[in-house]
């Protein structure tokens, strides 16, 4: 199919095509939907920069689904995938509790040495992202401590949103066994 075939193509002709690894029809797919996924994300998560990511994640795995299971409702499949994707987003938040900012949220616990336990957890969590390999602490530096989302990490670094993505999953998982002891161990001290 041409450019102007696919500007008009209805979304089976589409899914087809992209079945045949055809990325214009993606992008036209994606043009079509994106503001759409965008906005259910939205409505639920209330920040932008986390509706984009999920957005972004649902039209990734609509490239990269296995085909055997034809979508018979685009529309459709994009809502419910969208739902699903802010579900593991809830989730992927609601495995990390909110941890002290500063050591007199410590002392608030009723911990008299709340500033020693602070610089203790903070030199240890340190120490654990000095241990990722150089382009996940990279990555994971510029989303936790500068704030920067999965695009401008891109294009700042000059890859793709899914290595973001893909280096940001890895050290996360590296990052969590040792987080949750150390929490663990913050919550046994202020019992």
């Amino acid at each position: 199919m041409g450019r102007d075939e696919l500007l008009n193509a209805n979304d089976q002709d589409l899914l087809a095509e992209i079945s045949r690894r055809n990325g214009l029809a993606f992008d036209v797919l994606y043009n079509r939907y994106w503001k759409e996924v965008f906005n259910i994300a939205y409505k639920r998560v209330h920040n932008m920069d986390m509706a984009q990511d999920i957005a972004q994640d649902v039209f990734v795995q609509l490239w990269s689904r296995e085909k055997d299971t034809p979508i018979e409702n685009l529309p459709g499949y994009l809502r419910i995938a969208t739902r699903n994707g802010v579900f593991r987003q809830m989730e992927k938040e609601s495995r990390y509790g909110d941890l002290p900012e500063d050591s007199d949220d410590l002392r608030s616990y009723g911990l008299a040495d709340g500033h020693v336990l602070y610089k203790e957890f903070y030199a240890a969590f340190e120490a654990l992202t000095n241990t990722l390999p150089a382009q996940q602490k990279q990555i994971f530096n510029l989303r936790f401590q500068e704030g920067r989302s999965s695009q401008e990490i891109a294009e700042q670094l000059n890859i793709s949103v899914k290595t973001v993505r893909n280096q940001m999953g890895r050290a996360l998982s590296t990052l969590r066994e040792s987080l949750i002891v150390l929490q663990i161990a913050i919550m046994l001290t202020m019992k």
